[in-house]
């Protein structure tokens, strides 16, 4: 298990009387159950935190999944450890009091110098080096030791055995890296210093699990663990040490209060508490749910709307607002242009792909082509080609010319069928790579253009600087010039002749850029004189005219970006929700249509707002120290001038609207124009204007 801060942690036990229908949360990887919504995070945040070590290769500063994956792939490492050393190792490991590094340098020695009976390495024969395997060692007097070898070929195939002594054998690479002894080391001890196995992994090989004699009067029991005497001293002192400190700090706590560590926002959304300083919230509003399918086929509905307004030029079909396709859906009486429409559009985007459908039409031998008329024949086809049971049924209904009087969820679920069998074929495929590179392409153009402006704005303002030094030397002296100037100016006989209104315009315009000459880098002066009239009203007016040019570049920077913008915004390939809030619910905008959509949690639920104040509130509603709300709360402010215009165009549609009803209702029977259209029926007077021939 990995350890916490190099120290062993353990999982929390299930709770008790646990009920099997009980909704619980359940971390993954760890399997812990939790019945309080906060333990769960509370858990989870410390499993996220990189404070965790892995127990077998030594590795820090990762999280619980990490080092649960670092566990796994170094055990995997440890197995295929050579089981002849494992013995011999474990025998060095057991009561080791030398660190881990000194204890891997050790037993790394002794592998290297002690030979066993089955090892291969390289033996000198006949002044060459070949490959062989020891078959015993003989032992002739205690300093010189002989082995009987067995000389290998390629194949490991025994060609012929002999005695050679130790100083004309070579020993192989060690079958085994320091990392993987490593790793073995910490996977088959308990604790370190003294380096004590497993209990069963040392009755298995037969280690003694006794300390040595010269071990005991340096160990002893502590808590069912052998410590060193010298960490028992250790923790003496540091007792006497905490009681001598005990009574100051106990004095410290008295007079100090403890000060909380104040809480780095944004935090998840569940965890935000109210404060005092917090902001006055406001009430969020309740959304509107009028809809006119079932609740649980709204998301179908805004599917299938989406994808047909998202890829009409693809489908060469018309755009229709949201209302209109929901009140074509829920009409019974007959089948809309708008459905027809709809159906033939994605039925011949299949069909130009070539494809399965392509190819199961070929086997009906269609004798005419798709029309207004034998449609539902091709739409049957397809409900045949899916087999998807529940679709299956409606057939019967639709090829007797019904298709108006199926449910409303049979619709959409056709449809919903249609759009995955779209979103699936190469020529669509195609089409999304093509609208990708539009897009980088334009994100390409615009970050040029961000970045040009941005180096034209600081060589501007270096420029700025330059100017401003240069004349900078010339305040000191020609301190007193302009209002000498100014006298002269004015007092001039030349410029007697001017009226009132002309010499207060000149007086004050003279005094205010001689009191602002050190900003902007401008004096009226040449050649140590003043300027007269003329020219310093010339002087003035240039400034005018360069900020006119100015404001107009820069408004045409606001229009190009903005321009890229729209485009970019028209080559969108999804439609992605501007966020959540506290609760997990989605908040939806879509480009085309004059309304905020809300999505619950639960997938299931739908609701929207229609209106500038509905969205004041939402917005105010909204609390930035949780992470959901502040990313939604920028969202909604980012995109708020664009929203706010198409709920005000929404709400001009719906005055208009309302207008005609009522001015169709008034109208005298005397009066014999021809009758108004009535808006409600839009949907039924739907004309695809990008059909093909």
């Amino acid at each position: 298990m990995p350890l916490l801060k190099r120290k062993p942690f353990t999982l929390l036990e299930p709770p008790k009387d646990l009920d099997p229908c009980e909704l619980v949360f359940q971390i993954r990887f760890t399997k812990e159950i939790f019945r309080d919504y906060h333990d769960y995070l509370e858990r989870i945040n410390l499993y996220r935190q990189r404070v965790w070590t892995c127990k077998v290769a030594g590795k820090t500063n990762l999280t619980y999944e990490e080092a649960l994956v670092s566990e796994q792939r170094a055990t995997e490492k440890v197995q295929q450890f050579p089981k002849e050393l494992v013995a011999p190792v474990l025998h060095t490991v057991q009561f080791s009091m030398l660190s881990l590094r000194d204890l891997v340098n050790e037993i790394t020695t002794k592998v290297q110098e002690c030979l066993s009976e089955g090892v291969e390495l390289y033996g000198k024969r006949d002044n060459s080096v070949y490959l062989c395997q020891i078959v015993k060692v003989l032992n002739e007097g205690s300093n010189k030791t002989q082995y009987a070898v067995a000389w290998l070929d390629k194949d490991k195939n025994i060609t012929g055995t002999s005695v050679v002594n130790k100083e004309n054998l070579i020993r192989k690479k060690l079958p085994f890296t320091r990392g993987v002894l490593k790793s073995f080391i910490r996977e088959s001890t308990s604790q370190n210093v003294p380096w004590i196995l497993h209990e069963k992994l040392a009755r298995k090989h037969g280690i003694s699990t006794d300390p040595p004699d010269e071990l005991r009067s340096r160990l002893f029991f502590q808590n069912g663990q052998i410590v060193r005497n010298k960490k028992r001293k250790r923790n003496e002192e540091t007792k006497r040490d905490g009681s001598r400190k005990c009574r100051t700090k106990n004095s410290e706590i008295e007079n100090d209060k403890l000060v909380e560590e104040p809480i780095k926002y944004p935090i998840d959304d569940m965890l935000v508490l109210h404060s005092a300083d917090d902001p006055v919230f406001t009430t969020r509003p309740s959304p509107s749910r009028d809809f006119n399918v079932p609740m649980d086929f709204v998301g179908d509905l805004i599917m299938v709307w989406d994808f047909c307004s998202s890829f009409s030029r693809l489908l060469n079909l018309f755009p229709f607002s949201l209302e209109d396709f929901e009140s074509a859906i829920c009409h019974k009486d007959s089948t809309p242009v708008l459905l027809v429409e709809s159906h033939s559009a994605i039925l011949r985007l299949l069909i130009n792909d070539e494809g399965d459908y392509f190819m199961f039409l070929e086997k009906r031998r269609h004798k005419s082509k798709m029309s207004l008329v034998n449609w539902t024949e091709y739409l049957c086809d397809f409900i045949e080609m899916i087999e998807v049971a529940d679709l299956s049924a409606y057939t019967s209904t639709i090829k007797r010319g019904h298709y108006s009087l199926l449910d409303t969820h049979a619709k959409l679920g056709i449809l919903r069928e249609l759009v995955a069998q779209a979103l699936s074929v190469d020529l669509f495929r195609e089409k999304l790579d093509e609208i990708i590179e539009q897009r980088q392409a334009l994100g390409a153009a615009k970050r040029g253009e961000a970045i040009e402006a941005a180096k034209k704005r600081r060589e501007e303002k270096e420029s700025l600087k330059a100017v401003s030094a240069s004349n900078g030397n010339h305040t000191e002296q020609n301190g007193d010039i302009v209002e000498k100037g100014k006298e002269k100016l004015i007092s001039s006989p030349r410029n007697s002749s001017l009226d009132t209104s002309e010499k207060k315009l000149v007086e004050s315009t003279v005094k205010k850029v001689a009191e602002t000459r050190e900003m902007n880098g401008e004096v009226l002066i040449e050649n140590g004189k003043a300027l007269p009239k003329r020219e310093a009203l010339k002087m003035l007016r240039q400034p005018r005219a360069d900020n006119g040019k100015e404001s107009t570049e820069k408004n045409s920077g606001e229009h190009r970006k903005e321009y890229l913008e729209r485009e970019m915004e028209k080559r969108s390939i999804r439609t992605n929700p501007l966020g959540k809030d506290k609760y997990y619910n989605r908040y939806w905008f879509f480009r085309s249509e004059g309304r905020i959509f809300v999505e619950n949690s639960d997938l299931k639920g739908w609701g929207y707002y229609t209106t500038k104040e509905e969205i004041d509130a939402l917005m105010g509603s909204l609390n930035r120290k949780g992470e959901r709300e502040r990313a939604l709360q920028r969202q909604l402010e980012k995109q708020y001038r664009r929203i706010c215009l198409q709920l005000q165009k929404r709400s001009k549609d719906l005055i208009h609207k309302i207008a005609v009803d009522e001015g169709v209702l008034r109208r005298s029977t005397r009066v014999r124009a021809p009758p108004r259209e009535n808006p409600g029926a839009a949907f039924l007077r739907y004309v695809n204007k990008w059909k093909e021939d």
